[in-house]
């Protein structure tokens, strides 16, 4: 018996820890149901999940070298395959660019990389120095994982809008983070618990921004081209909008009584103006 299956807390945050990740391991699922119903990859990038699977696959080595770590082991496998059906519908969907460089991330990361890893301290490490090789690679990897959402983070404070920063895959990330920490303190591994203090220090932060700009005001990005032979189209509000005054020729200003008074719009302009409201405010709604 593993001191996992004997010691009742490791056991329970270990069991938590699995279920939790499985959320998180899911929680792309809609990108891809939306990759498949319009056979597209719509510009996403396959770079997280070729990462994540490589993640998966070190951590199933380091809980074969523990000998024992089915909690450990059990979750990273879940991993590899809901990663590799993943990326096989993003190879399946992306244009041939995309293709090409999954293809050889996949082939420089996960087969050349990891035969390297394992051939290294398999033939070149014995003993317990195997296995501290082998845990370092997975926490700089895993590092490598927590530290994805700064970029979002980053956008967040830009924008004052936690629009891209979606709660529940904050909140999963943070009581991940903790069920692995606790597992990993609990059973004294060094490596389990190191990146999962990462992952709770960018899960709080992330909370604490979720909270700080959850009533924050939208950005509104309008599209570089317009193309004038289509319809208009509803664009999504990013941004503040400010209404700045445009002098036209359709302003009349009569100097010689008042140089200094605010020129006034004519009728025409008035109307013009309030047609061209009317168009904004149906495209925005």
């Amino acid at each position: 018996m593993t001191m996992a299956e004997h010691h009742p807390l490791i056991f329970t945050f270990g069991v938590l820890g699995n279920i939790i990740s499985i959320l998180m391991f899911l929680s792309p699922m809609f990108t891809f149901i939306r990759v498949y119903k319009k056979k597209s990859t719509e510009g996403f990038q396959s770079i997280p999940y070729v990462v994540a699977l490589f993640s998966c696959m070190l951590w199933i080595y380091y809980a074969m070298l523990k000998s024992g770590d089915y909690l450990l082991l059990s979750i990273n496998s879940f991993g590899c395959l809901v990663q590799t059906i993943y990326i096989v519908l993003f190879i399946f969907y992306a244009e041939k660019k995309a293709k090409i460089l999954t293809l050889q991330l996949l082939f420089l990361m996960n087969f050349a990389g990891f035969l390297a890893i394992v051939a290294l301290t398999r033939f070149f490490a014995k003993g317990s120095s195997r296995l501290h090789i082998v845990g370092w690679f997975c926490v700089a990897v895993s590092a490598v994982l927590f530290a994805a959402p700064l970029s979002v983070i980053r956008l967040v404070v830009r924008t004052k809008s936690v629009e891209f920063m979606p709660f529940t895959l904050s909140l999963f990330l943070t009581l991940s983070a903790i069920m692995w920490l606790l597992y990993g303190v609990l059973l004294k591994d060094l490596y389990i618990a190191l990146p999962n203090i990462f992952g709770l220090v960018f899960g709080a932060i992330q909370m604490v921004l979720y909270v700080i700009y959850r009533d924050g005001k939208k950005v509104i990005e309008l599209p570089e081209k317009i193309d004038m032979d289509s319809p208009i189209k509803t664009f999504e509000v990013h941004a503040a909008v400010v209404s700045l005054p445009i002098p036209d020729d359709n302003y009349q200003v009569n100097k010689e009584d008042n140089p200094n008074e605010q020129r006034k719009p004519n009728a025409d302009s008035t109307e013009s103006l309030n047609q061209e409201q009317f168009t904004v405010d149906e495209v925005t709604a």
